[in-house]
């Protein structure tokens, strides 16, 4: 079983690739077989089914067999989860500045009185 943390490192390391992101974005536009992604790369077939394997373990892409037809389609409850993370941070340090914003804005000078 992969905690959190690891699903997330699965996941990010998948996106760095600028192949598998090109695939992310084309497989977002509908499920495709692992034929017609190939189709769209100047790329081995197994570097595709690398590619695939890849994006099917970060839990990105689901895959369905049908005789010797590999069908690919996206999971988006993968990036539901980077996008939590993402929130969080955001979150974060949008608090965390705006503290520091607090204690570095200096307090309005107050007036003498004589």
């Amino acid at each position: 079983m992969v905690n959190e943390s690891e699903r997330l490192d699965l996941l990010f390391a998948a996106l760095a690739d600028p192949t598998r992101r090109l695939m992310v974005e084309r497989l977002a536009r509908g499920g495709r077989s692992i034929g017609e992604i190939a189709a769209d790369f100047d790329i081995s077939q197994p570097a595709v089914s690398k590619h695939v394997k890849v994006l099917e373990r970060s839990g990105l892409l689901k895959r369905r067999i049908e005789g010797r037809v590999h069908h690919c389609t996206l999971d988006p409850r993968a990036m539901q989860h980077a996008m939590q993370w993402i929130e969080e941070q955001r979150r974060f340090w949008n608090a965390s500045l705006d503290r520091l914003e607090t204690l570095l804005t200096p307090a309005p000078q107050r007036k003498k009185r004589s």
